[in-house]
Order: C-alpha cells, then structure tokens, then sequence
C-alpha cells in the first residue's frame, strides 16, 4: 500500500513537469515541395489546380511573399535548409549527377551539424519522410546525420510506381521496402504514422515530397479530376500536385486529431522554382526557371504556421531565406543560437511578431557556377541565362563583370536592366557580392555528365 501511494505521489509530481516540457518545446513540421513554381499555390495566385490544405497554412499562418532559396535546385537548397548556412560555404554548390556517376565525396558535409542532430540534442524524436538527395555513402545516410527514423530514397528523382533501381530505391531505415503503392501516398501514410508513434513527446518531421518533380506519373483518379485541363502536361502537373495536397492535409488532419496543430510549427517551401518546359508548373510573374538565379529560379512559396504563436493571415514582404528555417525552429524549441555555430539564417520570430522592426536580411546571396545574384533591398544584382551567363556552366569561374541590376519593387520580372544607368548601386552590390564571394569554398564536386558533356 506504502509503495502504490508513493508510486501515485511520485506520478503527480512529475506530471506538471512533463506537461510543461511539452508546451515550451513545439513540435516541428518541415514539408518541402519539389519543383513547384512560384504561382503553384492558390495564396500565390493559382487558379487551375486547387491546393486547400497548402493555403491553409497561409490563411491561418504567415505567407511570405519574398521568400528565397539559397540554391536554385535540389541538393544544394537541401544542404543549406538543413544547416542554416550558405551550401557554398562548403562545398554544397551542385547536385551530383546520376547516382552511379556521382562523386564519393558527394552529400552533406560531415563538419557541419544538421538541423536534426541540434533537436535531437533538445530532446526531440526525429523523423524523416521523402527524398534525400544528400548524398548515397553510408556516412551520409539520413540516420547517421541526426535523423532516428527514415523512409524515402537518397537520390534525386524517383517514379512513384515502382521501388526503381537498385541505387536509388525506397528504404525503410536501410532496407528496401517490398510492397510499394503511389509514392505520394507513401510517403503521406508515413507521415502520419510518424506523428501517431511519437505524439507523446517533442518531434521534428522533415517531409520533402518528390512531388512535383519528373517523371510525370499521376494516379487515374486525380487525372478525371483536371481531366478539363486541354495541356496534357499541365493535367498531370495537377493530378501530381492535387494528390500532394490531399497528402499534406492528411497530415494536418493528424495534428488536430491528437491537439498537437497550436503546438507545431509548420514550415512548407519549395525546393526550387518551377522547371516549366517539364513539368508544366508556373513561376508567374517571375522570369526564369529552376537551375536559373532569375526570380523564377530561386523565389518560392514560403509559408509558416504556429497556432497562436505567430498572426494568422499575415503577409510578410520582407527578403527571407530557407536558410532562415533552422534559426527559428532551434529558437522555438527553446535553444539559443551560438556564435559558434555561424549561421547566415535568422531567427524570424521576432520579426513576424513585430517584436523586431526592420529587414532581418542586408542582403541575400546566389553562387550557382557561372551564374549569381545578390538581393539588398529592392535591389538585384543578377548574371543568369540571357545575362551574361550559361546554363550548365559548372566549372566557369563566378564573378560580377557583365551582371544585369534591376529594381525589384518596380520591375519584378527583371526586364529593365538599369546597370548602365545606376552605375554607383551597380557597384555597391558588386563590391558586396564580391566580399561574401571572397569567405566561399570552391565546389566539391560537379555533374560528371555535365562535365563529360563539355569535353567531348
């Protein structure tokens, strides 16, 4: 009796405790879409493909109407998400190339700290649902970099119908799954299940969909739907992304069901502007593409949530960053950032609850091979294709000779090259360009097909 009464006593002493770990650590939900344009999303404009779940988060959360990508595609956008830091600055400057031509050296570099491995040091369950795409070597397997569960590939692009080839297939933790259905789904029911097994304590979800990336496999049932659509490619861009946002909402769903939603805060980006020519998404009204440093390339959807902590329905239009994400999550699970740890990220809580005045960015910074850019202001400084700049030139030395300047806040479109005539802003960012460009490393690596390509 003596023992029960104690056990009971020592129950509610630890009971409050517990509870209030709960409520100052938030779960932390970071979905990211593949190859979405700028204007794929309803609170950005879309009018063809419904996308309810992913408004939501704008509607009840912050929509950011600047937000960049440090990369302007897969892997390099990945690594700096992940750490909070300029990929650049280690090396993280491309993708890799196919798998089996890909260099051994090729993922995230084992000297930097991944978000993961930061929270779980706070006490959180970390789970990783989706494409990797940061490297294939043991050592730079998702659960060696921070992550205690993992289902999804390692490489870039997957079908969502079958397990694919050897090197790039569907693991569950480190073994290959046997029965596989529609990828999206998946990945959702993971998702999901995810949040069911760890509700109980502080967790991190990183959720990168391969959605909307190549090849275009849709499921009958969501191409009936956009079945009005008279651009083939676009009915599957839309049957592609619909079945997303089902996926996405499925997620949201499990929030509210277990009364997790005002204790989690919701990130959701795209990798990457929208490759239109294939796969039919929508950059309007920005110039580019993916693999460009115009606003196609590197401008997103940029959505955060967290019930009762950041307003509801904001629209933010101050310059951020993916890079921002790591900063402000290891901010709301209660961990104060280090000098140490030198993050080009920032913490945006204080500035979407107005407890911070002014831009939390002086500039923002693009080195992707021959091209680059550099944002100050409503300023750009930019050499991309059709300014001075190749597509796919890997090895060609970065520099500002020849870079285009536009005002953004007049011309967002980037049609109105005003080099010539504001030559003192010109060199301004120039010189600021040039500085950040002097701290980088040179690349580790880059697509040996690419490569081969120019030699032959």
């Amino acid at each position: 009796m003596r023992t029960t009464i104690l056990f009971l006593l020592a129950l509610l002493l630890l009971t409050p405790t517990s509870t209030a770990q709960r409520q100052t650590k938030p779960n932390i939900l970071l979905i990211v879409a593949d190859d979405l344009g700028y204007a794929d999303i309803g609170a950005n404009g879309c009018q063809d493909v419904p996308t309810p779940n992913i408004d939501s988060l704008a509607k009840d959360g912050v929509r950011f109407t600047n937000g960049y990508v440090s990369g302007p595609y897969c892997s390099p956008t990945r690594a700096g998400l992940l750490t909070g830091r300029y990929q650049q600055r280690f090396g993280h400057e491309f993708n890799p190339g196919p798998a089996e031509q890909a260099n051994t050296e090729f993922g995230l570099s084992l000297n930097e700290t991944p978000l993961p491995q930061r929270l779980k040091g706070l006490g959180y369950a970390t789970g990783m649902v989706g494409k990797w795409h940061l490297g294939y070597e043991p050592q730079f397997h998702p659960m060696k970099r921070g992550f205690d569960e993992f289902f999804g590939f390692l490489g870039g692009a997957h079908s969502y119908l079958d397990n694919g080839q050897t090197n790039n297939q569907i693991l569950r933790g480190t073994e290959a799954v046997k029965e596989v259905g529609y990828l999206t789904d998946m990945f959702g029911d993971e998702a999901v299940a995810f949040i069911e097994r760890q509700k109980s304590k502080p967790w991190f979800l990183y959720l990168p969909f391969n959605a909307d990336h190549t090849p275009m496999h849709a499921k009958p049932s969501y191409l009936e739907k956009f079945a009005h659509l008279k651009d083939p490619l676009r009915q599957k861009f839309a049957a592609m992304h619909a079945a997303m946002d089902d996926q996405i909402g499925r997620v949201l769903e499990t929030l509210r069901k277990n009364k997790l939603e005002e204790n989690t805060l919701i990130f959701f980006i795209s990798d990457n502007g929208g490759p239109t020519a294939a796969n039919a998404s929508r950059n309007t009204p920005l110039r580019g593409f993916k693999a460009q440093t115009w606003e196609g390339g590197i401008r997103v959807p940029f959505l955060a949530q967290w019930k009762g902590k950041l307003p509801a329905g904001k629209v933010y239009e101050q310059p951020v960053i993916q890079l921002d994400i790591v900063p402000t999550a290891l901010a709301a699970a209660g961990a104060e950032s280090k000098a140490v740890w030198k993050f080009d990220g920032v913490d945006l809580l204080p500035y979407l609850n107005g407890k911070q005045k002014g831009a939390p960015h002086a500039a923002l910074y693009w080195r992707f091979g021959q091209q680059i850019a550099l944002r100050m202001g409503d300023w750009k400084l930019v050499k991309a294709p059709g300014a001075n700049a190749t597509q796919g030139e890997f090895r060609a030395k970065a520099s500002t000779e020849g870079a285009h300047l536009y005002n953004l806040a007049a011309d967002i479109s980037e049609q109105n090259n005003l080099a010539d005539k504001e030559s003192a802003k010109f060199k301004e960012l120039a010189t600021t360009w040039d500085k950040w460009n002097a701290e980088l490393v040179e690349p580790k690596w880059v697509p040996e097909r690419a490569a081969r390509n120019r030699r032959r």
